[in-house]
């Protein structure tokens, strides 16, 4: 089942008031429960891979497996960065198959908070993908992901919000109502009144960081006031943590596939849990027939050259798979020969953008119009450029 528009996903759970899972994942057990467990309750998913998280994996091989997840599944599936830290960091989600960005400014003054959130939207816009944006801040408490968020809550105004979206385009915003990053101290307790005023105010999806730790009335709650994603990773890692140290207590032998034996199921478990009790159980089949579904594009160009020899041809491809792949919504450049020397073309350029906006956004990309105008076309002589968008193929 291919992949959907994330705005579409969230837009569908914010008009029937439930909220899907934004799973962050730091491994390929985490990825296998995850998928599972959503699977298994014929729910849509995020499945999300946090920047603050990278010293953990190599983004770049576990985005491959979430996309490979993604593609041979069977449920909505959205792939989105969380944590954000610069533009650069979001043009890389991007180019590797994020289907969603988060920029987080939080901790910055609103100025320069909307400032970077508006450059990360530009870009992000002209690829088709949604940004989300964070305003107020959720501090840590305890637990593994505490330590990355420090400092004292700072709780989103109505008035900063709607001056954040206005400015910046961002398609749904975090907000920080009493919730915290890591695990709960003690009862939680949260500013719904405060929420319900920006969703008034807002009248779009809004997003809940640091969902471990809370009741199940008070998940309900958010809900009921415009909350549609909530991230989750914390009881995710203890549950996964637990079970390691079980594994390890009952074995006598030091084996790491003794030690992470269920880890996978473990983690498949609580995702279950959370699935139900933020009610996208069974929600697939609605959300697969009033959703978009996400399909790439592949930009072929056949050529020959002209005044170039075989080293300068090579030369001048292998500029421009650097140029063309650095390029916002580029997600891989090919360059080929043929191999029938008769063939009508001897040269071939296919470039996967990440969805039909780039079309646009990448011909108009400085980057590519000097590449195009100074090192490609003054030597192609002849040459056919197509489009084409991914066929929409049940899996």
């Amino acid at each position: 089942m291919p992949l959907i528009h994330i705005a579409d996903m969230l837009n569908h759970a914010y008009e029937n008031h439930y909220a899907v899972a934004a799973f962050d994942v730091v491994s390929l057990d985490f990825i296998s429960g995850v998928m599972a467990a959503a699977e298994e309750k014929h729910a849509p998913v995020i499945i999300s891979l946090a920047e603050s998280h990278f010293e953990h994996f190599d983004f770049e091989l576990l985005m491959a497996a979430v996309v490979r997840s993604a593609e041979r599944s069977t449920i909505p599936v959205a792939i989105h960065l969380d944590h954000g830290e610069s533009l650069e960091s979001a043009v890389r989600a991007v180019n590797l198959g994020c289907t969603g960005i988060m920029v987080d400014a939080s901790n910055q003054p609103l100025d320069e908070n909307i400032a970077k959130t508006r450059a990360v939207v530009d870009m992000a816009h002209a690829c088709g993908i949604p940004v989300e944006g964070e305003l107020g801040y959720v501090p840590g408490v305890e637990g593994e992901d505490a330590e990355r968020h420090p400092g004292d809550v700072q709780y989103t105004t109505v008035e900063e919000a709607r001056r954040y979206i206005d400015e910046t385009g961002a398609d749904f915003l975090a907000v920080s109502i009493g919730t915290v990053h890591g695990r709960m101290k003690g009862e939680p307790k949260l500013d719904i009144e405060r929420l319900a005023r920006i969703n008034d105010a807002l009248k779009l999806p809004l997003v809940i960081h640091g969902g471990t730790g809370l009741r199940e009335d008070q998940y309900r709650s958010l809900i009921d006031n415009g909350v549609t994603k909530i991230n989750y990773y914390t009881a995710l890692a203890d549950a996964a943590g637990q079970r390691i140290k079980a594994n390890v207590e009952s074995e006598t032998n030091c084996s790491y596939t003794s030690h992470t034996h269920g880890v996978a199921e473990a983690v498949q478990h609580e995702a279950e849990r959370c699935i139900d009790i933020w009610g996208s159980s069974g929600r697939a089949d609605a959300m697969l027939a009033s959703c978009r579904p996400w399909l790439a594009v592949e930009h072929v160009i056949f050529f020959n050259t002209e005044k170039l020899n075989t080293a300068a041809t090579e030369d001048m491809m292998n500029e421009g798979r650097k140029v063309i792949g650095s390029i916002p919504g580029v997600q891989r450049v090919f360059t080929g020969h043929a191999v029938d020397e008769d063939s009508s073309y001897r040269h071939c350029w296919v470039v996967r953008f990440s969805a039909r906006a780039v079309i646009d956004s990448y011909r108009d990309h400085p980057a590519h119009q000097d590449f195009a105008d100074n090192r490609f076309r003054p030597y192609a002589g002849s040459r056919l450029s197509i489009d084409f968008e991914e066929c929409n193929v049940e899996k």
